[in-house]
């Protein structure tokens, strides 16, 4: 599953923090990471526990310089990471998301988002229309739109 989780990500950082100079090409990257981490160690690990996101925070609060513009599009990262477990319901599986709180073993626990295959479909079917809201409201259809988004990852939505 990719457009749910980028679609669902992008929606949610556009209304809740209202920052025009976020970069959504980042949070893209955060909130597949887990997925994209998970994937090769066989199921879900560390990525699906909060305390991956949350080490993924420290990190970037600890390396990057307060006030730069790494910072803030690093920040984008774990915002993702974090968007990720709320939208692939993580949280229904207490063993892996509060690990190691709730034991040291996952429990050979699998990849939420592969158990759900029907689901998935509708889920990517509204990602699509979620990033085709995006797409329409912040005139991508333009070249100068689309360029400076892939430039800097910048959406603004239209003001009417």
């Amino acid at each position: 599953m990719f457009l749910w989780f980028i679609g669902t990500a992008i929606i949610s950082v556009l209304f809740v923090f209202r920052d025009d100079r976020f970069d959504y090409r980042v949070l893209a990257l955060g909130a597949l990471l887990p997925d994209l981490i998970d994937v090769f160690t066989g199921g879900a690990w560390v990525f699906h526990s909060v305390l991956g996101s949350v080490l993924a925070l420290v990190l970037v609060m600890a390396f990057a310089r307060r006030g730069t513009a790494a910072r803030r599009m690093s920040l984008a990262i774990p915002i993702g990471m974090f968007m990720h477990l709320v939208f692939d319901g993580a949280f229904n599986n207490t063993k892996v998301f509060w690990w190691p709180f709730a034991g040291l073993n996952f429990g050979g626990a699998s990849i939420p988002s592969f158990d759900r295959i029907g689901l998935d479909v509708v889920l990517e079917i509204a990602g699509a229309a979620m990033l085709a809201w995006v797409w329409r409201t912040n005139n991508l259809s333009s070249p100068r739109a689309r360029q400076e988004f892939f430039r800097t990852g910048r959406l603004v939505l239209e003001k009417k």
